[in-house]
């Protein structure tokens, strides 16, 4: 990844990814089976500092996160530069770093920093911060001595006000809901401050309803647009908020019917 330079241009940096045409790829195999690629073509620009991708599991919405994560120069199991996930396992089987040798992107300008957020390896990062300052000789950031969700807010707070693309994978499954309300005010902030831009995958509707961000919905069409209101997980959130004992006990019995 290359180092950070001064940029006085707002984001978002990452202007466009599409798919090559001339790329070779097996398109009966994953991930070019996806409705994103039925046509053999597809095409995603970036209007705004932050971009929020919704869709069912399977649509493909983390690997598509993960590929852009690799054209950002970032390590396919996470982190930001010079790191390596304590777990890189997930990288030997990557998806998304195949996908991602199948892009082309234009960026103004390109961005070398920034982080790739994944839920499930948080711990390992937060490990390998603390350890490097210590062996470092400096004061480590003790992310460690917090919780998840506190870690979580406290990492960020301390990166995302500097220029550079962050990537966030179901950041939710790291908070609680006062937590996400956390994040959602450090969003707002990003947007306020226009240095770095973030582009996240979530189930959240509570991050979903951030003011001014892109909404994008992944389904059997492919990418579209959407209104918080029209999504699927808010529907279902405002169902059982309205009647949580008959919404639960209409679901129990239908599976107990199939």
């Amino acid at each position: 990844m290359p180092r950070y330079r001064h940029t006085s241009l707002p984001p978002p940096y990452l202007k466009r990814i599409w798919l090559d045409p001339e790329a070779e790829a097996n398109w009966a195999a994953y991930p070019w089976c996806l409705p994103l690629f039925r046509r053999r073509e597809f095409e995603l620009g970036f209007d705004r500092p932050v971009t929020i991708i919704v869709g069912e599991n399977g649509v493909g919405k983390s690997t598509l996160l993960e590929a852009i994560g690799v054209i950002a120069g970032f390590d396919e199991s996470g982190g930001g530069p010079g790191y390596l996930a304590v777990d890189n396992s997930r990288a030997l089987e990557s998806s998304g770093g195949a996908l991602a040798g199948t892009l082309k992107a234009s960026w103004l300008p390109k961005i070398g920093q920034g982080w790739f957020f994944r839920a499930e390896s948080f711990f390992s990062v937060a490990r390998y911060l603390d350890t490097a300052a210590r062996e470092g000789g400096a004061a480590p950031p003790d992310f460690l001595s917090h919780s998840h969700g506190e870690s979580f807010v406290r990492f960020f707070e301390e990166r995302c006000a500097r220029p550079g693309i962050f990537l966030f994978d179901e950041p939710e499954s790291a908070l609680s809901p006062n937590r996400q309300f956390d994040f959602l005010r450090l969003l707002h902030r990003i947007q306020q401050e226009g240095k770095a831009q973030v582009i996240m995958a979530t189930h959240s509707p509570l991050l979903m309803a951030l003011p001014d961000a892109t909404l994008l919905a992944m389904n059997r069409y492919g990418l579209e647009p959407v209104d918080l209101e029209d999504t699927l997980h808010f529907r279902l959130q405002r169902q059982f908020a309205l009647d949580p004992h008959g919404m639960v006990r209409d679901q129990l019995e239908g599976q107990a019917g199939d």
